[in-house]
């Protein structure tokens, strides 16, 4: 049992620094893109979604799921693999093809990808989302971050690596998914504040614990 010196001999700020220490490496900061649109080099992944707008024609609208052998099934076109298509090679294929059975038809492609968004939100899990949306967004979407949530350290995580989404940033705080290079499969982390209420209760319990040993013992 240590004495009340040992527990003396113990400052409180080595505490906060074993609580603050994670071992994690610092992550790789993340910032839009510039230049060419990176995303339409990014092809559709298995439980990904392709939402079709084919103004007029209703019955032909709506979101419709890539299976998990990369197929794709529209009405009337019936069904194709996306496997090797970029973005740009779906909307090109999906516009020739109701091209060939609609004269003059209007027709929008938006790819649906699958985010997970963690940590500390109000609802946490897998999202279908817009690659023209923003961080902000997504949170908003999975409920907004709770009162605990540390919004200035946002990670993504992609194949085991870590990237920090720094939204003070007024430039990445208005950059869209695909600005940033999200793709289908990351994973939008939003991590807990260091110190929170619980954490400053219980340091204010071990604080209280020392002071009573050490008077006990004077």
């Amino acid at each position: 049992m240590p004495s009340a010196r040992a527990f003396r001999a113990v400052p409180l700020f080595a505490l906060l620094a074993a609580l603050a220490c994670d071992g994690t490496p610092p992550p790789l900061a993340l910032a839009p893109q510039t230049g060419q649109d990176s995303s339409a080099a990014v092809g559709l992944r298995p439980g990904d979604q392709v939402k079709v707008q084919v103004f007029g024609h209703e019955d032909l609208s709506g979101e419709f799921p890539v299976d998990e052998n990369l197929n794709l099934v529209l009405p009337v076109v019936g069904e194709f693999s996306v496997r090797g298509m970029t973005v740009a090679d779906l909307r090109a294929r999906i516009r020739r093809e109701f091209g060939q059975l609609y004269t003059q038809s209007l027709v929008t492609i938006t790819p649906m990808y699958r985010i997970a968004v963690l940590g500390e939100i109000v609802s946490p899990g897998l999202y279908s989302v817009d690659p023209t949306l923003t961080i902000y967004d997504i949170l908003a979407k999975a409920g907004g971050p709770t009162r605990d949530a540390r919004v200035s350290q946002i990670r993504l995580l992609r194949g085991g690596q870590q990237y920090q989404v720094t939204l003070a940033t007024e430039a990445v705080a208005r950059a869209t998914l695909r600005e940033l290079g999200v793709r289908s499969g990351d994973q939008i982390v939003v991590p807990r504040k260091f110190l929170t209420v619980s954490t400053a209760s219980l340091l204010l319990q071990v604080a209280n614990l020392v002071l009573l040993i050490y008077v006990a013992q004077k």
